[in-house]
């Protein structure tokens, strides 16, 4: 199948060939997207994205060598890397984000979301399974943000998911920002608030200026930390 020059490069790294395997039938029909390499370890997964420098990673967390949770740390910054794992244990998602992971899914989620999660990974975007999405975020919340142990200073690793001075949003954005912490899509948000999707993007764009949120992850947890101080 011959692919456009635009097309979505991605690496699958998972130990198991048959999810390899699905995962390329997935992604190969996607006329954005195009698998370039597999990876069966998480040593060759890291040298693999070296080598040729995919767009997106797909790692799963328990892999030989190294873990899906170092391949994040050591490629992000480098590529749009979203874990996917059978695990949704709170601290694998915690420190899959802290280390920059752009998604975590699990993989019983689906082929609809594994494609959108590709797409908002190269927007710029972090899409996390619903299932474990308000967990996730209260555990955040809740959290006081310390470094990832073991992570060294000045090794790459982001900061918080909040990272700059906090403006004062609309009411329109705070209803926003609510939604999304529920876990809503654009799609959802607009139509519940009765606007168009784009001009949710907008809002968004927006609400992660005032907030320093580096995406919605980060507005989601800003939300779920101001309940938790209005408690």
């Amino acid at each position: 199948m011959s692919r456009s020059t635009g097309s979505i490069r991605i690496l699958v790294a998972d130990d198991q060939v048959d999810v390899r395997s699905a995962f390329r039938m997935i992604l190969d029909v996607q006329p954005d997207m195009t698998v370039v390499a597999e990876a069966a370890d998480g040593a060759a997964a890291v040298a693999e994205a070296k080598r040729l420098r995919p767009d997106v990673v797909l790692a799963d967390i328990r892999m030989p060598k190294l873990d899906g949770l170092e391949v994040t740390r050591q490629l992000a910054g480098q590529c749009k890397v979203i874990v996917v794992t059978t695990f949704d244990l709170d601290e694998y998602v915690h420190t899959a984000l802290r280390h920059g992971a752009a998604g975590f899914l699990l993989k019983r989620s689906g082929p609809v979301l594994l494609i959108e999660a590709i797409r908002a990974a190269m927007a710029g975007d972090a899409l996390i399974s619903p299932q474990i999405t308000v967990r996730l975020l209260r555990h955040m919340a809740l959290s006081d943000a310390a470094p990832v142990p073991g992570a060294a200073v000045g090794a790459g690793v982001p900061g918080p998911l909040i990272a700059g001075p906090v403006e004062e949003l609309t009411e329109r954005e705070r209803e926003i920002a609510e939604l999304v912490a529920d876990g809503a899509t654009n799609a959802e948000v607009g139509a519940g608030l009765f606007i168009s999707p784009g001009t949710v993007k907008n809002h968004l764009a927006n609400i992660q200026r005032k907030l320093g949120a580096r995406n919605r992850v980060g507005v989601a947890a800003w939300v779920w930390e101001r309940a938790a101080a209005n408690r």
